[in-house]
């Protein structure tokens, strides 16, 4: 009968959660409490050169690094750490003296295979446990796999695995894998999966794999808490409770509970992973996950936009995250339409020696909606709303560059609309270039408002006080004015978002006088 082990990667995987800022004290205590709850396999962390990090990452620079969250190491259990192809020099790796981890995991895709496992052989022969781990296994062809069985098969490895690196293999997918290894693999290399839950698969094809008539020892990768990039991976504590129920293993899931209350919940709420649209779409379409972060960060697109940017996608630049190309995709993308300017001298003359009042839809626009409609009154003044259709006052002009609120806009509001160029010109009031209104600020580079100020700027606009411009609140209600408006999005994001607002508002203040007519919470020119 073969024989199952449980290999926890939170440390590891769960790290691209919290940019793998776990704190050093929670780190040895979650490799505590998986030795309590007697988990085979504990992986502690990435071993890398690529950057130096402190004693409160699980990011390490060398193999002594690890001794001191390992603490005294217990008898039956393997401590392992992962290598990225690339990161590490083994020139300096050390001789394994037992003292530190056990194994590396060596990672890689495909266009790197051979020259893995040829570092795999040096890792071997220093001493240590080495895993194959050929990312994105969906990417080899039958051939490619079988050979790469091969080289497994020459060079000896303790453990070959099947790597669902975007969560989108389907039980036919892992039969199909497994079959091959089933079949070419020596039966003394353990076989491993590594799952991710995009397609919320990772647990029925552990399942799967379990229920496979084999003699051959298996791994199954698993997170505390299913901490992971995305969509996150399959969970350790459902994961022993199976294995006790059907297996006869006697798992202790007590000590993982203790770790999601008092460490791991922190980290979700403050960087939601599970079940998502857009991770669903980078399955679906065997891209990256991190693509699917860059445009559900954005909160411009619909999820049918996002599925249409994936298929505007080649093959080739879905396998490894490209932040520059995405960028440019999406500009590509958002501006797709057609620039009806025929209005422009209209506009200008509207605008000219006006003030212009812009309201954003944060809470304060509804708090304080006496005092702008007594403003608007007494200085006369352009009224735009952005990104919405302000219920106080009707505004002289509706600006929306958000394909989502547009839609949501009655028909009779979209006669009065300046909208960007990758919304429909059809029935609105102007349409204007999406590109030109950008900024060079990563987290707010087509921020509506912001977009909306550079918009004046062109038509001669020499003042704007802006209400309902609060900026981003870690409390997704406290942000709008409307509830039904709230999204939530990581707080890391929603930091940066007001730093951004910040900064570009300051420059914006250079080339037209900018007043806020509201109290703004999270931002303020100069600061």
């Amino acid at each position: 009968m073969n024989k199952i082990k449980v290999l926890d990667c939170t440390l590891r995987d769960g790290g691209y959660c919290n940019q793998w800022h776990f704190g050093y004290e929670n780190i040895k205590e979650i490799i505590k409490s998986l030795v309590e709850a007697d988990v085979d396999i504990i992986e502690c962390g990435f071993i890398t050169q690529k950057a130096s990090f402190g004693d409160d990452f699980s990011k390490f620079n060398s193999v002594a690094e690890f001794k001191d969250v390992i603490g005294e190491k217990q008898k039956g259990k393997l401590y392992v750490a992962m290598m990225n192809y690339g990161e590490f020099n083994l020139s300096e790796l050390p001789e394994n003296d037992g003292t530190s981890i056990d194994g590396i995991r060596l990672a890689f895709h495909k266009k790197n295979r051979y020259e893995a496992i040829a570092l795999c052989k040096q890792i071997k022969e220093k001493g240590y446990l080495v895993f194959i781990q050929p990312m994105v296994s969906v990417n080899y062809t039958d051939i490619e796999f079988i050979e790469m069985i091969g080289l497994a098969n020459e060079m000896q490895p303790y453990a070959f695995y099947i790597v669902d690196s975007f969560g989108m293999m389907k039980s036919k997918d892992l039969n199909r894998f497994f079959y091959m290894i089933e079949n070419n693999l020596d039966s003394s290399i353990k076989v491993g999966f590594h799952s991710h839950n995009n397609l919320q698969l990772a647990y029925s094809n552990a399942m799967t794999l379990l229920g496979m008539p084999t003699n051959k020892d298996i791994i199954l990768d698993s997170s505390i808490y299913g901490m992971g990039r995305g969509a996150g991976n399959l969970n350790t504590e459902l994961l022993i409770e199976y294995l006790n129920e059907n297996y006869e293993k006697s798992y202790n899931v007590k000590p993982l509970l203790r770790v999601v209350d008092t460490i791991l919940s922190k980290f979700h709420h403050e960087n939601y992973w599970g079940y998502s649209l857009p991770n669903y779409l980078s399955a679906k379409h065997n891209a990256h996950p991190n693509y699917a972060g860059y445009l559900d960060d954005k909160k411009t697109l619909t999820f049918e936009e996002i599925d249409e940017i994936f298929e505007m996608m080649p093959q080739d630049k879905k396998v490894e995250f490209d932040k520059n190309y995405i960028e440019a995709l999406y500009v590509q993308f958002m501006e797709k339409g057609a620039i009806q300017n025929s209005r422009s001298e209209e506009l200008t003359a509207i605008f000219r020696d006006k003030p212009v009042v812009l309201i954003a839809p944060g809470k304060s626009s509804t708090l304080e909606k006496e005092a702008i409609n007594r403003f608007v009154r007494e200085i006369n003044a352009v009224t735009i709303s952005v990104n919405f259709d302000y219920k106080y006052l009707k505004t002289d002009f509706i600006f929306l560059s958000n394909i989502r609120r547009f839609k949501e806009l009655e028909k009779s509001s979209k006669e009065k609309c300046i909208v960007t160029s990758n919304i429909p010109f059809d029935g609105v009031y102007y349409q204007t270039d999406y590109k030109s209104l950008l900024n060079g600020e990563e987290f707010v580079n087509d921020n509506a408002g912001l977009m909306a100020i550079k918009l004046l700027i062109t038509f001669g606009v020499k003042k704007v006080l802006l209400a309902g411009f609060d900026g981003y609140s870690h409390e997704p209600k406290e942000n709008y004015a409307d509830s039904s408006m709230a999204w939530i999005t990581r707080n890391s994001v929603l930091d940066q978002m007001n730093e951004g607002m910040n900064k570009v508002l300051k420059e914006l203040n250079n080339e037209i006088s900018i007043e806020f007519l509201t109290k703004p919470v999270h931002i303020k020119i100069g600061e």
